[in-house]
């Protein structure tokens, strides 16, 4: 795992200051502590920040064929990599490393831009070819490593794996975009197709982009896409035991390391599957970690002690305070743009316990996604059943009307909180779908913008990019549609965002083994009724596993890295949350009425309405600004 960093002059190859890319590349130093490279010729400068994981010695980069080419500087891991190089070597490749990163050489070389199809892994990198002068920038299928990049000035594109990396740049100018403000509102990050900053671009999940001398700089293009259009057939025992074969194939080739290995232990379905997985193939004890939280409510380190006390693992827990919050600074730094999931904390603090003992560890994330974890899905579709059955005309006037007189009860138990399922059954999935997944609403996000913040959007809503999603799934039914858009938005960037950076930040490994793509492909062609049945997400991912947990970690209610952000707000950051109607950076942007900011807090304080996580949303983004302008 690695930082890389770079240049590319698309007009004229102009001179490359090698001292340049090194400023770049040392502002991400975080990510690969083990080392640094540049490489520069006329037109182009690679840059590199190395995390020895495989082929120690041998795997420096930026790395170059012998004649110098073919260059690379890679982010990730491909962990197919030895069944690429043999038949690259039939070819008629000679290797002269152990590294991964050369089949990346050869494999263009080959196969050029179509090679990204035969690698299983998570990368993002840079290649420059001599021969045709171009630089290709690929990212892997799901968007588990970031790759950010800017035209600059001066003509240069700069690229980098963090936009740390871009602002080390001298002439890179720091422009605010109002309408990443809204997406990050709206979704509680800001989406991979936005940045905070005016002229930043985020290769999407799935893309590559060709960049040649004396052509303009092009649009990326999709090399990647999940199906949910096809169904799976076959008997359920047939489909369950298929499932763990794929599983366990996945978690196995994320076990290559030549570094200390280990995985996260939640408790949970998902990161427990791994562990046991790993125990099955490993001789030796499995090393995993757990954070447990100081207030019952939120801790699931019981659970966790169970699962290693089952394969016997070499296990460690960390209790910390519920109330982390000491850890904002940290967290702002290491995300560079606002991020409003408040699990990162947790999150961070298990990256850092497991890296003090190993280099890499898997995490359980994606199954969620793939497998329909998460309640908003068994909600979603509970929803869509009702809407086939009623005519749309009358579904909207009779559901809007009682969404509309039915009032807001967001203290009460979920039983009685109707309105907001009232006001979505009135509106088509696509539509009320990414209001479901959202943070703050499109309402109350009026409310908190100025008359020139509103005009400055001109239609612009965070929810659209999820609709349009939704619609051109390539999917069957309204399940399929939500999810596909999950995969496409909130999994790069939310979990993923959140993971790389957490992780390396701490300069640790994350490998996600339920993300392998030939699972997720599998996942996708399940039918809806084996993905959600009787009350229960991931219905035949659980049923499968039965043989290898136990019921009580199987079928427990979803937790996940909870964080009591709403209590903060009435006790200890209390102040923070009455500050922000004071605060002179906001004000400064005159993108807030900041008369309904202080109305928020008082009412959030007097428990007589809940709006923790739009002045969580509001203190992260603030700190964010101070940090990105000053």
């Amino acid at each position: 795992m690695c930082g890389i960093a770079g240049l590319y002059y698309p007009a004229m190859a102009r001179p490359v200051d090698p001292a340049r890319i090194v400023q770049m590349s040392d502002a991400l130093a975080h990510r690969g502590p083990d080392g640094s490279g540049v490489w520069t010729t006329a037109g182009v400068g690679l840059g590199h920040r190395r995390l020895a994981i495989i082929d120690l010695e041998g795997g420096v980069q930026p790395m170059a064929t012998p004649d110098q080419g073919t260059v690379v500087s890679y982010n990730g891991e491909i962990y197919n990599f030895r069944e690429v190089r043999a038949e690259l070597e039939k070819l008629g490749a000679r290797f002269l490393t152990d590294s991964d990163t050369e089949v990346l050489l050869h494999g263009w070389r080959a196969w050029g831009p179509s090679m990204l199809a035969r690698l299983n892994g998570m990368f993002a990198f840079a290649l420059y070819d001599s021969d045709k002068r171009s630089l290709f920038l690929a990212r892997d299928r799901f968007g588990v490593k970031p790759l950010h990049y800017a035209e600059l000035s001066d003509g240069a594109v700069a690229f980098a794996s963090e936009l740390k990396g871009l602002l080390a740049h001298p002439l890179f100018r720091r422009s605010p975009d109002f309408r990443a403000v809204e997406d990050y509102m709206g979704l509680g990050y800001v989406p991979d197709d936005a940045s905070m900053l005016q002229g930043v671009k985020k290769l999407p999940a799935g893309h590559f982009l060709l960049l040649e001398r004396g052509k303009p700089v092009p649009e990326p293009v999709r090399w990647f896409d999940v199906d949910f259009s096809k169904r799976a057939t076959g008997k359920q025992k047939d489909l369950e035991a298929e499932l763990i074969d794929r599983m366990r194939q996945a978690v196995r080739a994320r076990m290559i390391a030549d570094v200390p290995l280990g995985a996260f232990l939640s408790g949970g379905v998902d990161s427990s599957a791994v562990v046991a997985l790993m125990a099955e193939a490993s001789k030796a004890a499995v090393k995993t970690c757990t954070i447990g939280f100081d207030e019952a409510g939120y801790d699931e380190s019981a659970h966790a002690k169970l699962v290693a006390e089952r394969f016997a693992t070499s296990h460690r827990t960390r209790t910390v305070a519920a109330d982390d919050y000491a850890l904002i600074d940290t967290l702002v730094a290491a995300f560079d743009e606002p991020f409003a999931d408040a699990s990162a904390l947790p999150t961070y603090r298990v990256c850092e316990l497991a890296r003090e003992t190993v280099t890499v560890a898997l995490s359980g994330d994606g199954a969620d996604e793939a497998f329909a974890g998460y309640r908003r899905y068994k909600f979603f579709a509970g929803e869509e059943r009702i809407r086939g059955l009623l005519p749309e005309e009358t579904r909207t006037k009779l559901f809007g009307t009682l969404g509309r007189i039915y009032p807001k009860a967001d203290w009460a138990p979920r039983m009685f909180r109707a309105k907001t399922t009232l006001l979505a059954l009135a509106e088509n999935g696509e539509f009320a779908y990414p209001k479901a997944v959202g943070v703050t609403t499109p309402a109350l996000r009026q409310q908190l913008y100025s008359d020139t913040a509103r005009k400055a959007l001109d239609g612009h809503n965070a929810e659209q990019r999820y609709t349009d999603a939704m619609r051109r799934a390539p999917a069957r039914d309204g399940l399929d549609r939500a999810q596909y858009a999950d995969i496409q938005h909130w999994l790069p960037g939310d979990i993923l965002t959140k993971i790389d950076r957490t992780s390396m930040a701490v300069s640790l490994e994350a490998r996600e083994p339920l993300l392998d793509y030939r699972l997720v492909e599998f996942a996708a062609t399940l039918p809806p009724e084996l993905r959600i049945k009787a009350g229960q997400g991931k219905w035949l991912m659980k049923k499968a596993l039965e043989p290898y947990l136990p019921r009580e970690i199987l079928y427990r209610p979803k937790m996940g890295f909870v964080t009591p952000i709403s209590a903060w707000f009435r006790k200890a950051l209390a102040e923070d949350a009455a500050a922000l109607s004071r605060s002179r950076l906001l004000e400064s942007t005159g993108w807030f009425d900041l008369s309904v900011i202080e109305r928020l807090a008082v009412e959030h304080k007097s428990g007589r309405a809940e709006h923790g996580r739009t002045l969580w949303q509001l203190l992260m983004l603030e700190r964010s600004l101070a940090r990105l302008f000053g």
